[in-house]
């Protein structure tokens, strides 16, 4: 990584620290803007677009979007110190997928690795695999979604097809990289136990891959497109109760992998 990898800028919409999801301890989840998919659960539809957007918040106009430098960033994650050495926190990526934002997103990795902060990243593996690269040397853990082992389904539900995600979870797993697989779990869409048990065999047959979370639809994102005047995908579909989570979760645990609801 060169010297000014502080300068490189990209783009984010939001920074929330004090996590306890999205990786162990303590966390600080840092949003980045772009993705190549649309899914039609998505709870972060601000996130889709790279460009920065208008959104209505609780009856206010804003702004969503912002370019920033690593440095400022890390500034950021860094006031948390503390927290993460305490719990084994540090710093993840979400979005949107960092992906899409190559230079960003490594750089931001490489200056956490330099302060000792651990890292993580959450993301659908949609790029080249010299693009995922450039993330893993400096990325403790892996946290990938698997949404479907249906190319068609897959395609029909998020506008692109698996067969590359699938893929670089293969090669992922052959890195030093400790690698999770989240499945997003959708009515009409993933809910069954032969659907979610497809991926849990796929999951455990991935050299070192010992988890997988199921991570239950919700409808939190809902108020997000109506204040980005865009229609709502999921309708009036219901989230899964527990019992229905249970029962993919046996599932998964049939294949001799830790299962876990929620991530």
């Amino acid at each position: 990584m060169k010297e000014d990898y502080r300068k490189v800028r990209g783009r984010i919409f939001d920074i929330q620290r004090f996590s306890v999801h999205d990786g162990p301890g303590i966390r600080t989840i840092v949003f980045l803007k772009g993705c190549v998919l649309r899914c039609r659960w998505c709870c972060n539809p601000e996130s889709q677009n790279y460009a920065v957007e208008e959104m209505e918040t609780a009856g206010k106009k804003k702004i969503i979007g912002r370019d920033v430098t690593v440095e400022e960033v890390l500034k950021e994650v860094e006031k948390d110190n503390s927290y993460y050495r305490r719990s084994g926190g540090g710093i993840t990526l979400s979005g949107g997928e960092a992906l899409c934002q190559p230079d960003f997103g490594a750089a931001l990795l490489f200056g956490a690795h330099e302060q000792g902060i651990n890292t993580a990243m959450e993301s659908m593996a949609c790029a080249e695999f010299s693009t995922i690269e450039r993330f893993l040397s400096n990325l403790d853990l892996y946290l990938m979604d698997i949404k479907h082992m249906n190319a068609e389904k897959h395609k029909a539900f998020t506008g692109k097809s698996n067969e590359l995600m699938l893929e670089n979870a293969k090669k992922i797993a052959q890195s030093h990289t400790e690698l999770i697989i989240r499945v997003p779990v959708v009515p009409g869409f993933n809910d069954t136990p032969r659907e979610i048990g497809e991926i849990a065999c796929y999951a455990a047959g991935l050299k070192g891959v010992k988890e997988m979370h199921l991570l239950p639809y919700h409808r939190l994102g809902q108020d997000k497109y109506k204040g980005l005047n865009r229609p709502y995908p999921m309708g009036d579909v219901l989230p899964p109760n527990r019992e229905k989570m249970e029962e993919l979760l046996a599932q998964v645990e049939k294949t001799g992998l830790k299962g876990q609801i929620g991530g």
